[in-house]
């Protein structure tokens, strides 16, 4: 078993309070690398598209969900990265705690603004290749993925009181 997943502190006993926020930091951080490169290549294709020559030819609504869609990428972006920024600039003040609790806020802010984003790219193309029908299927079923598989399932289940009181 990992020293992360046991518990267990640097000398071997029950890790304390801040080994505990310092490994949950560096958890959160690696997260985040595994989101960002998404968000990363959605941004990127989202800004050659008004450069498409089929652009010309989009509909007031597809132009307006663009937009939608690039701020909400844009906001996840900010919001994915901001963590790295405030430890960055705080870790020398001793404040990890602080960094991991606004960290934790922002990242789930994060993911939330990316499947927004991902939801309305997938709207969007469905509208300009299919039909108006698919675009709201396309991003009712998206919705649903994604609050389910991101947010529900892992806040459903039972909590474990003793996990909670070991790190309290």
């Amino acid at each position: 078993m990992a020293e992360s997943e046991s518990g267990q502190g640097s000398n071997g006993s029950e890790e304390d309070r801040r080994e505990r926020v310092s490994r949950e930091l560096i958890e959160l951080l690696n997260e985040l690398r595994v989101a960002l490169p998404g968000v990363q290549v959605l941004f990127a294709f989202l800004l050659a598209v008004p450069f498409a020559q089929g652009f010309t030819r989009v509909t007031d609504f597809q132009r307006a969900l663009f937009f939608v869609v690039l701020a909400f990428t844009t906001v996840s972006a900010a919001l994915l990265i901001a963590p790295s920024a405030w430890h960055r600039i705080r870790f020398r003040r001793k404040d990890k705690e602080r960094i991991l609790h606004a960290s934790n806020k922002m990242a789930i802010g994060g993911l939330g603004f990316l499947a927004l984003a991902m939801t309305g790219a997938l709207m969007l193309i469905a509208d300009f290749i299919y039909t108006p029908t698919l675009t709201i299927v396309a991003g009712a079923l998206a919705v649903i993925v994604f609050g389910v598989l991101w947010y529900m399932l892992p806040l459903a289940g039972k909590d474990d009181p003793a996990a909670e009181k070991a790190q309290g």
